[in-house]
């Protein structure tokens, strides 16, 4: 009698937190480490030892993103043929194409969920920092003058939030932000049910630069938002407004946004992401307006722990079923 195969998962980084589940997956599937080196020889392996797989798994800090690099249509037409599921850890999937995985045949989902309470606790704590001045005070402090010559800060009580995509990250930093005495408006594609808004109006894009205390940017990365916030939002924003980013760093023209605070068109900005990290600009690095992160935005015990869990119960769905139990929206109904 002949024993069928496994089915085979690629693992192209490590799961560091959520082993116990990998191991069960590992009764029923044959994982496969990457050995690859390069962006080559892994296109030369997907052709070889990785050839059977027909499930990956990721991680965009991962490792693997420095040997293979972008997931761009020339790399999604060099994968395994077998290959239709890739669980792509993380919120933001800017590094793969979708629609070449799409006209591949390949599903892709990310992690929408578990990064929400971790990233609105990051983008509340930008806030607070850039607002109360927490930087320059905490340099003071290190440079042994305590607080001597510190001008007074701003209380988020009484200021207006304006959140760039009522998501779930947008809409958990709004219940954060209530929470210290912020009234919230937003902008979204397209208005949220009175539910979801819980109280938050809903305004244009122009409205909300105009007249929003601090800009808070919490929507994807893509081709139509890419530095959806350049030198033109900065002149409409108010010259005490703050910005605060901790979607993608490219969602900002960061070159406008040095300009901006050197300037004097805005107050400040509190930042986790950087449009080239790790390199961040010098003008950031050198500003006092600048409360800066270096992407530590889900970098927890717990968020990790379920991001790889979300990640590897959806391989198994698909392994089972022949379909994620998501994907990403680019995909809806595709499958």
């Amino acid at each position: 009698m002949t024993v069928e195969a496994k089915p085979q998962i690629l693992l192209m980084d490590t799961i560091k937190l959520a082993s116990p589940l990998l191991e069960q997956l590992a009764e029923k599937y044959e994982i496969l480490p990457l050995t690859s080196k390069t962006r080559d020889e892994f296109l030369d392996d997907c052709k070889g030892k990785y050839a059977g797989a027909k499930a990956m798994y990721r991680h965009f800090k991962g490792a693997s993103t420095k040997v293979t690099g972008l997931f761009d249509p020339s790399l999604v037409a060099g994968l395994p043929k077998t290959l239709k599921f890739i669980a792509h850890n993380g919120a933001g999937y800017d590094q793969i194409d979708v629609e070449a995985c799409t006209s591949a045949g390949i599903q892709v989902s990310n992690v929408p969920v578990a990064v929400d309470g971790a990233t609105a606790d990051t983008a509340l704590f930008l806030l607070l920092g850039a607002l109360r001045q927490f930087g320059p005070a905490q340099a003071a402090l290190r440079a042994g003058t305590f607080n001597a010559g510190l001008p007074l800060s701003n209380d988020p009580k009484g200021k207006l939030l304006g959140i760039l995509g009522m998501g779930g990250i947008g809409r958990a930093f709004a219940t954060r932000a209530r929470a210290v005495g912020m009234e919230v408006q937003y902008y979204n594609r397209t208005r949220l049910s009175p539910e979801l808004e819980q109280g938050a109006t809903y305004v244009s894009f122009d409205e909300l630069l105009k007249t929003s205390d601090v800009v808070s940017l919490n929507l994807p990365l893509n081709a139509k938002t890419k530095h959806i916030i350049g030198k033109d939002a900065f002149k409409a924003m108010k010259k005490e407004a703050v910005v605060i980013n901790t979607a993608r760093g490219a969602v900002i023209d960061e070159l406008a946004l040095v300009e901006a605070l050197e300037t004097g068109e805005i107050a400040g900005c509190g930042l986790d992401v950087y449009e080239d990290e790790p390199k961040v600009s010098e003008g950031l690095i050198k500003s006092p307006k600048a409360f800066l992160l270096p992407h530590v935005g889900t970098l927890t015990v717990e968020t990790q722990d379920e991001m790889e869990r979300v990640c590897l119960r959806n391989i198994d769905m698909g392994l089972k079923t022949g379909k994620f139990s998501f994907t990403v929206p680019e995909q809806k109904d595709r499958f």
